[in-house]
């Protein structure tokens, strides 16, 4: 019997003896000075406990509050909007573009001069790095600036990945990291908000330490909350970060596999940079297939994968077809639903070697 295929695993060598000796409460601050020199020293960033906490205390930093409306991608993972209802605030979905699959710079600002026409301006944008391709993020930010509206940007899965030379992260006023277990880089769950200056990071930990202000007893005049990263993951995370440029070398060869073995499959496309400026960290290989009844076949495919112990999954459901989100305004076509009935999430771990790459494509082959 073959052993499992998983989706995404990442790699981590823990000596149990060397960590525990080696944790102290420092180490959290230290793989912060990490991220920081990856960013070149010109973003202050703040560990936590999750992207999702991230996310949260974007929103908050940009003023998000109680009845206001935050534009954000359709095509994501939930994490991305859940924060928005944190906040008793109201999500604008916008549909996504064909090129990278991610916010569609046109929806954007139609849906802008929309909501200001019905006199409710937009009080943050929150756009996503989908699968580790970047966005079209010149034209999301000069949007963005040019009705003065914050951009929170969400890299949760695009870690090493850049525009223009550029890391991602690196572009809105505020950014998110996720260091999920199924992330090129783990620290066994986690996240970081990338500010933009000093005085930003010092509110975001005031807030993601309980909001205790600076007395002598414990006073609190504000509602904060326990989001800061463990030490543990923290030193996980420094070892991690390391090995940042082999992790993302094996996914863009997974992905180089993917695509010369199915160069002659007229029924599958991938997602693919639309220019030399954009380079994704191909955290997850992504296929389009395009045969008739997709939505039976795919969904075939998918159980014929699992009972040749291969994990796949579909792309993302997007947000304004959840049932949760179905009353919230929707601005777009049918880009990111077409991409849900088409799309597949092949196999991508760090993990992986030629022999697997093989039994996977093979097995594909077979079904196709």
């Amino acid at each position: 019997m073959h052993n499992k295929i998983p989706l995404s695993e990442s790699i981590i060598s823990i000596d149990l003896k060397t960590t525990f000796s080696s944790i102290d409460i420092g180490v959290v601050a230290e793989f912060e000075k990490s991220l920081e020199a990856y960013y070149e020293g010109k973003k202050s960033v703040l560990a936590l406990n999750s992207g999702t906490s991230a996310i949260h205390l974007a929103l908050i930093l940009s003023g998000v509050a109680e009845g206001d409306e935050v534009l954000c991608q359709s095509l994501t993972y939930v994490a991305t909007i859940n924060p928005i209802i944190y906040q008793n605030a109201t999500p604008v979905f916008i549909d996504s573009e064909n090129d990278t699959w991610n916010m569609c710079p046109i929806q954007l600002e139609r849906a802008i001069k929309d909501r200001i026409l019905k006199g409710k301006k937009p009080k943050a944008i929150i756009f996503v790095h989908l699968y580790g391709m970047p966005a079209k993020i010149e034209e999301i930010v000069r949007i963005s600036r040019k009705y003065n509206i914050p951009l929170i940007e969400d890299a949760a899965e695009a870690l090493g990945a850049t525009y223009k030379g550029r890391k991602c992260g690196s572009f809105g006023d505020f950014a998110i990291l996720s260091f999920n277990n199924n992330k090129i880089v783990s620290t066994l769950g986690g996240g970081a908000l990338i500010c933009n200056t000093a005085k930003e990071k010092e509110k975001a930990f005031f807030y993601a330490t309980q909001a205790k202000e600076k007395e002598s007893h414990y006073e609190h005049t504000k509602i904060g909350y326990n989001y800061r990263m463990n030490s543990l993951g923290a030193l996980i995370g420094i070892t991690q970060l390391k090995e940042l440029k082999n992790y993302i070398r094996k996914r863009r060869t997974i992905n180089d596999f993917y695509k010369a073995y199915f160069i002659n499959f007229k029924e599958i496309y991938f997602l693919k940079e639309p220019s030399s400026d954009f380079v994704s960290n191909h955290w997850l290989s992504c296929i389009l297939i395009k045969v008739k009844d997709v939505e039976t076949k795919k969904l075939k495919l998918l159980t014929f994968l699992k009972n040749n112990h291969i994990e796949a999954r579909f792309l993302w459901k997007p947000m304004h077809l959840q049932p949760v989100f179905k009353d919230f305004p929707f601005y777009g076509a049918e880009v990111a639903e077409n991409l849900f009935l088409h799309g597949l999430c092949l196999p991508s771990g760090s993990t992986l070697n030629k022999n697997d790459l093989i039994r996977i494509s093979e097995c594909i082959k077979k079904f196709l």
